[in-house]
């Protein structure tokens, strides 16, 4: 292929994935966003309140990413359906998703419900444990809501319009900022209820996103030709349970990811409030600079799905590379910038020099891990759209769990590797466990999109 063809090629294709990419991108900040108001707002009530917020976003954010990961698998199959021109059948799936999201929000509801023993079991205070599982209680009536939300979300997305879940996002942090003041301070007639009136904020938007959802999919004429809410369905087993099967090793993966970061915060929980600080604080920053390759996984999945529909499984293998080296690119100017300004994104958040000193040296793997979670990530998101997900599940737990907290546990709070290296131990496991999952899933990758060129293949 000549060069001028392939710069062409490339550049079409990273248009593409930008505009399907952006959206996403804002609309993940505006949720990160408004755990972060949660925290500021019931901080200012009392040191409790805020507590009480911190334990129970330990507790439902790990379960909202399971049930959500789980919905995830509407995306691609959505997205084959629309490449191969059959959008009738569209319809009739999502529905079927719907059912899955009454019934998967329902089960995180009642689990959220009766989270008291897990507050009992990591030791937290008694004085703690009645607001915040009125917290919890609070968050969890908006579960199935938030469930349903997600499946028309991913609905929209397969389709490749990613537009409505950024409006809806920054419409739901504009709505849960008046929410927490009304609910945490007891306006408009209500009582005050302190740092559970985040709980209330947070259901009540998540409400409010599910009918601009609804309202959007009704209107729009994009979304007319799947005929969504053009006929009822009674659940179908054999529907729900083929996106089980491609969702459930999607949840568990990003479970585990997710979860590994909590127990590596249990972990440095043992060695004083200022390395707790410091590794918040470099968590914290890495999340957000994470949404950017997470959301070019989101994109990814749908391209990857949508050429796969059309029978066009080169131009799937190329939109998955292109992902993955925009990805890359990005992961180059993160680490690089994380690098030269570690001190002063640490003195963002404290003026505490000790603190400071802490977050600058982890912040230092922070960024070498930019590369192989940009990997890794979009390797997921590509496995996505090819529905290859039992292998990316067994591959997370093996190189988180297998390897990244065994490796990060020896270096930081044993003497097996040499002298105990505390935080900075625990986070170079970190680093290993990533690394390992991008070469795993990069490898799976590469072969799964050889054996779908090999199968399309003329004989």
């Amino acid at each position: 292929m000549p060069a001028e063809t392939r710069s062409r090629r490339v550049r079409r294709e990273l248009r593409a994935l930008l505009a399907l990419a952006t959206p996403i991108i804002i609309a993940q900040l505006a949720h990160t966003a408004m755990g972060f108001v949660d925290t500021l707002m019931a901080g200012r009530v009392s040191p409790r309140d805020l507590a009480a917020v911190a334990l129970g976003n330990s507790i439902w954010v790990p379960v909202f990413l399971l049930m959500t990961g789980i919905l995830l698998a509407t995306t691609p199959k959505v997205a084959q359906c629309f490449g191969a021109g059959h959008e009738k059948e569209i319809g009739p799936l999502v529905r079927q998703a719907l059912w899955l999201a009454l019934g998967v929000g329902g089960s995180a509801a009642i689990v959220l419900w009766n989270a008291e023993p897990v507050l009992h079991w990591m030791g937290v205070e008694a004085d703690l444990i009645e607001p915040a599982m009125g917290y919890l209680r609070a968050v969890a009536c908006g579960f199935p809501a938030v469930a349903l939300y997600h499946v028309l979300r991913c609905f929209s997305d397969g389709l490749g319009h990613t537009r409505p879940s950024m409006v809806l996002g920054i419409c739901g942090l504009l709505l849960n900022i008046p929410a927490n003041y009304v609910f945490i301070y007891g306006k408009l007639g209500l009582p005050a209820m302190g740092g559970v009136g985040c709980g209330w904020a947070t259901a009540l938007v998540m409400y409010a996103m599910l009918s601009g959802m609804l309202w959007w999919v009704n209107w729009a004429p994009y979304y007319k030709p799947s005929r969504l809410f053009g006929h009822f369905d009674t659940p179908q087993w054999p529907v729900i349970r083929r996106l089980l099967s491609v969702g459930v090793p999607i949840g568990v993966a990003v479970f585990a990811e997710s979860s590994i970061f909590a127990v590596i915060a249990l972990l440095i929980g043992g060695l004083g409030a200022t390395v707790v600080a410091g590794h918040q604080i470099a968590l914290n920053f890495s999340s957000l600079v994470f949404m950017i390759p997470y959301s070019l996984g989101m994109a990814v999945t749908v391209r990857v799905g949508q050429a796969l529909g059309r029978g066009e499984p080169r131009e799937a293998r190329f939109a998955a590379g292109v992902g993955m080296a925009s990805a890359l690119a990005y992961a180059c100017c993160s680490a690089s910038a994380m690098m030269l300004l570690r001190g002063d994104i640490a003195r963002i958040y404290t003026p505490d020099g000790a603190v400071i000193a802490v977050a600058s040296g982890l912040i230092i793997y922070a960024a070498l891990f930019q590369f192989s979670d940009a990997v890794q990530v979009t390797a997921a998101g590509a496995l996505r759209g090819y529905q290859d997900t039992r292998a990316t599940m067994l591959f997370t737990l093996f190189a988180y769990w297998g390897i990244g907290l065994p490796v990060g546990y020896g270096l930081g709070l044993t003497d097996w590797l040499g002298e105990p290296s505390g935080p900075r131990g625990l986070w170079q496991g970190l680093v290993v466990g990533l690394t390992c999952a991008a070469l795993l899933l990069g490898i799976r990758l590469t072969r799964s999109a050889r054996r779908r060129i090999r199968a399309q293949a003329p004989r």
